[in-house]
């Protein structure tokens, strides 16, 4: 996986442009809802989502399990903007607690242990009130159901990845342990929509 990532980032610079997904805009105001003030960013690429924590003035960690892309993020964050290199498999990288942990559109990259094992080390990283928030590819996505279908759900895409698309049951068996207090099926963009996602977001008690 980590070859993978690294000729992606090497073979195009700004794959999914300059700009934050909408989905970051809405997060951020859930966070600001519930007075976080630092976020824990798995998935971190090259930070194009991370700058609307940043520039809110939020503390931002991030985990990134390329080289490049990290080289890439470093020329818009300041110091004090830590990005681990490695896999999200290899959490948790310190023994920081989080107020927020914003995941998007990576779990389902991954195969159900290690999504499993996500959710599970990012619910342990977070602070008791804390958020985390998850982004994750819809059945409803109109990229369900191309490619070679390897196990129920989860089809290899014409670019060699193995994608897992989430239903109501699917986050209920892997998120359902973990207070989910909002679950929307969301657009993304939200104008002029390409892709279907599910936004989890969970809290954790005190």
């Amino acid at each position: 996986m980590a070859e993978f990532w690294e000729s992606v980032y090497k073979g195009n610079e700004k794959m999914w442009g300059a700009n934050p997904t909408d989905n970051a805009y809405t997060a951020l105001e859930i966070l600001l809802q519930h007075n976080c003030t630092n976020v824990l960013i798995p998935g971190f690429g090259y930070g194009r989502n991370a700058r609307v924590f940043y520039e809110r003035g939020f503390g931002v960690t991030g985990i990134e399990i390329s080289k490049t892309a990290i080289k890439r993020a470093r020329s818009h964050f300041g110091p004090e903007v830590t990005i681990h290199h490695g896999s999200v498999a290899k959490m948790p990288f310190d023994a920081k607690k989080f107020q927020a942990i914003y995941c998007y559109s990576l779990i389902h990259l991954l195969e159900k242990a290690e999504r499993i094992k996500l959710i599970e080390d990012c619910f342990a990283q977070l602070e008791p009130n804390g958020i985390m928030i998850f982004v994750a590819l819809s059945t409803n996505d109109n990229r369900f159901g191309i490619g070679n279908e390897i196990e129920k759900n989860t089809f290899l895409s014409p670019h060699g990845l193995k994608l897992y698309f989430y239903d109501r049951e699917a986050i209920s068996q892997e998120f359902g342990s973990y207070n989910i207090i909002a679950l929307n099926e969301i657009n993304e963009p939200e104008q002029s929509p390409t892709e279907k996602h599910w936004m989890i977001v969970c809290k954790k008690p005190t």
